[in-house]
């Protein structure tokens, strides 16, 4: 049962009679504890709602749209608690963020309901026999999983969850149920590279055609790792002979399945200065979301946007500049010195930013802070403005990881601060507009 908070006006619901303050006990006789549950349930043409108020207990009957909604706020968009991540995953990048974070920040999730809804990654630890049946009941597919490994003694080991084992199955009876899986592996050197990985592959290609794509990213390691177990990065050779390993495994399932499955993230290209493959390889970008094939995707977009520089005003002059991180720098470089190749009113500087607030270690854009921003490019040539990728920002785009927001940045480097989504369209449109 969920407490109701508000009842929009004119709404179904309020012609009913409901009101904030009631308790909404079930639907057609379904109890509702959750956002699952009440759209799943709410998806008829006739729903009854069982209604609590003060001492009374009634049901109201409405008449609807089969997927209309009736109008009912509730007071979190889960209409209850997230669920928080109960591993302690040696690899774990929220245990190795330092001191004075804001709150947000160390709250670990491990929520189905926002796999299925928001797109999170899933350990499947939290969930029960029950929850399982109710997904399979509900077909909330696709549900994404971070499994790292198919080793059950391994996976324990890595996420410190005596359950982390036996929940493996829950993918299987998954795909037996038709919902289709998206999953994660962080490569951890020493544990669940070589042999394992290569276990781990071939275990997860046999929930073919249920499973869409597996991306293998490397765990992310900062300076702030004291007491935690100890990880070492890949070294460039050893980066590229993980990515040989899944491009091997991956074209025996082109053959096999007529998809790849298995997909290095970009970073991982990028850190042993390997070419990424062609937009033909990342099979339409299933794991985009997770790092795998971005770089590839801006590339043609931005070249595709080339052809309608005309629509742009290119007798401005132009002067500004670019941050990112070391990662991305030759890329975000190259694409800059194309495109004032072509536009000869643009000058644009492109600073590569060090990440001191994580460590050297990490080099993606997506993690580097308005501190580093700060205080790295004071005193540098900026022109009329300075663009960051919007991966640097919450989703408000208005704060960094350290909670400078973009107002104080622009404050302190005097240069207004525009954002780019990471598109190749966007990427020149901030430029020339």
């Amino acid at each position: 049962m969920v407490t109701i908070t508000g009842v929009e006006r004119a709404s179904l619901a309020e012609k009913h009679g409901i009101k904030a303050g009631d308790i909404l006990i079930s639907i057609n006789g379904h109890n509702i504890r959750d956002v699952l549950d009440y759209q799943f349930r709410l998806c008829e043409k006739k729903v009854t709602l069982q209604i609590h108020r003060e001492a009374e207990l009634f049901d109201v009957t409405i008449r609807k749209n089969e997927y209309g909604d009736i109008g009912l706020c509730f007071e979190t968009y889960l209409m209850d608690k997230k669920l928080s991540c109960r591993n302690k995953c040696v690899f774990c990048f929220i245990d190795q963020l330092p001191a004075g974070m804001r709150d947000s920040l160390y709250f670990k999730d491990d929520d189905s309901r926002l796999s299925f809804l928001m797109g999170n990654y899933i350990t499947l630890t939290n969930l029960s026999d029950a929850d399982v049946e109710r997904i399979i009941e509900m077909k909330t597919s696709p549900i994404n999983i971070s499994v790292h490994t198919t080793n059950p003694e391994l996976r324990v080991k890595m996420m410190k969850n005596k359950r982390a084992g036996e929940v493996l199955d829950y993918m299987r009876r998954f795909a037996e149920a038709g919902i289709t899986l998206n999953c994660q592996i962080v490569l951890c050197k020493g544990l669940n590279d070589g042999e394992e990985l290569l276990r781990s592959m071939r275990d997860l290609a046999l929930l073919h055609p249920h499973l869409s794509g597996v991306s293998i990213v490397p765990a992310g390691i900062t300076d702030h790792r004291d007491g935690l177990y100890p990880l070492e990065p890949f070294t460039p050779e050893e980066t590229a002979a993980v990515i040989d390993t899944v491009d091997e495994f991956a074209a025996e399932c082109m053959k096999k399945y007529g998809s790849r499955l298995f997909f290095c993230s970009d970073e991982m290209y990028l850190s042993c200065g390997r070419e990424l493959p062609d937009e033909e390889y990342y099979e339409g970008y299933p794991q985009i979301e997770n790092g795998v094939g971005m770089i590839r995707s801006m590339q043609c977009e931005f070249d595709d946007e080339l052809e309608f520089l005309s629509d742009y005003d290119l007798e401005k002059p132009r002067r500004m500049s670019i941050a990112t991180g070391f990662a991305a720098y030759d890329f975000i470089k190259s694409l800059s010195d194309e495109l004032m190749r072509r536009v000869k009113t643009l000058d644009i500087t492109v600073y590569r930013i060090r990440n001191d607030f994580f460590g050297k270690n990490i080099t993606v854009a997506g993690l580097i802070t308005g501190k580093d921003l700060c205080a790295q490019l004071s005193g540098k040539t900026l022109g009329e403005k300075l663009i960051i990728p919007s991966v640097m920002l919450r989703a408000e785009r208005d704060m960094f990881l350290d909670s400078m927001t973009v107002g104080e940045l622009s404050e302190k480097l005097g240069v207004e601060v525009v954002t780019s989504d990471s598109t190749g369209m966007d990427f020149i449109s901030s430029i020339l507009y």
